[in-house]
Formats: structure tokens, C-alpha cells, sequence
């Protein structure tokens, strides 16, 4: 039984998984879950009972079903270590998970849909003020992130890890919302090189 992945396009976290994954060369089918505003397949009732959470993305292997985005990347990386995203060595491996819990814990929950939709209609936190949080958390976690970057192709050396897996998606997610990327060198130069 391959490996499933419930996914959304536009998800930074379901991207990360969809990195890892082909980082990995693990076959595996998506099935489309929906969050946009009015399509909402993400809170049906077949989702929510499979994940009660009703958020992307959501493995299944197996048996066995997964929810949350760094869960996910864990167990891939414990369940099929032939092509690591985790350096083997210390501290590099405590470095890789610092810099993804930054992207996964500090920056992407403050600017993800349900926020920016919470902001909107319940704080009427729309147009410039949704925008200005956006570049603010964007700009606080970006400025650790530069600072911890390494100057090789890739967040540390030459090789993708699970901190180039989480950076790719949260750089997509800054420029498209237009977010000011000048202080940023390090980190543009390799989520270039990645996305190459």
C-alpha cells in the first residue's frame, strides 16, 4: 500500500512534506484537500474523522496516519533513513532541528490561514494591518534564521536537509505576500539554490 498524502497546494506545511518526500524518493499518491474560503474539504466529515485536527497535511502509511507537518518529517526520516535529511553528526543534527522549530514553532504558526482569517473577521485586522503582521513575524524569525545559515548551497553545506526542506515553503510564503527580502542574503541565495 503506498504511502498517501492528503495535501493542499498552497500549504507551506504540506510543501515541506512534499519536499521531503521526493528528497527521499518515496513513491506516494496526494489526494487534494481543499482549504480555500467556501470549499472548505478539509472540514468534512470523512477528513475530520480521519484527522480530527482537519488541517494538512496528513500521511498515511499503512496503517498508521500522521498529522502535523514535523511529526511527519520525524517519522519519514526514522522510517526510511536511506537518504537522510538529518545530519548524522553533532551538532549539526541539533543545529537542523533548531532552525526547523524556529520556521515550524515561531514563524509559520503566527502567519498561517487560520490566523490571517482570524485576524480579518474576528479583529478586523485586514489590508495594511494583516499585511503588517505578516512582514513583522516574517522579519523576527527571518533575522535569527539569517544569522544561523551556513554559505554553503544549502542551510548547512552541500547537502538538502530538513532545515532547506522548511526554509523553501517559508520563503515562498514571504514572497508571495510581497514581504522585503533585502536583509535577507543568505536565505534567498539558498532557497535559489534549491528550488534549482
Amino acid at each position: 500500500m503506498p504511502i498517501t498524502l492528503y495535501s493542499y497546494w498552497r500549504s507551506s506545511a504540506a510543501y515541506r512534506v512534499r519536499i521531503a518526500l521526493n528528497l527521499k524518493n518515496l513513491p506516494y499518491e496526494t489526494v487534494s484537500i481543499s482549504l480555500a474560503p467556501g470549499v472548505a474539504e478539509h472540514r468534512a466529515d470523512d477528513y475530520r474523522a480521519m484527522n480530527p485536527q482537519m488541517l494538512v497535511p496528513f500521511l498515511q502509511d499503512g496503517d498508521l496516519g500522521i498529522a502535523q507537518s514535523m511529526a511527519i518529517l520525524e517519522y519519514l526520516e526514522e522510517r526510511y533513513p536511506e537518504t537522510p535529511l538529518l545530519p548524522q553528526n553533532e551538532p549539526s543534527r541539533t543545529h537542523v532541528r533548531s532552525f526547523c522549530n524556529l520556521i515550524a514553532c515561531d514563524i509559520h504558526p503566527l502567519n498561517n490561514l487560520r490566523v490571517q482569517q482570524y485576524l480579518k473577521d474576528e479583529l478586523g485586522a485586514d489590508g495594511t494591518a494583516g499585511q503588517d503582521w505578516y512582514v513583522h513575524w516574517i522579519h523576527e524569525g527571518f533575522a535569527a534564521l539569517e544569522k544561523l545559515a551556513g554559505d554553503g548551497p544549502c542551510v548547512l553545506g552541500n547537502t538538502p536537509s530538513l532545515a532547506d526542506v522548511l526554509l523553501v515553503p517559508q520563503m515562498y510564503n514571504a514572497r508571495r505576500f510581497e514581504v522585503p527580502l533585502d536583509s535577507f542574503p543568505k536565505l534567498v541565495r539558498i532557497t535559489d539554490a534549491c528550488n534549482e
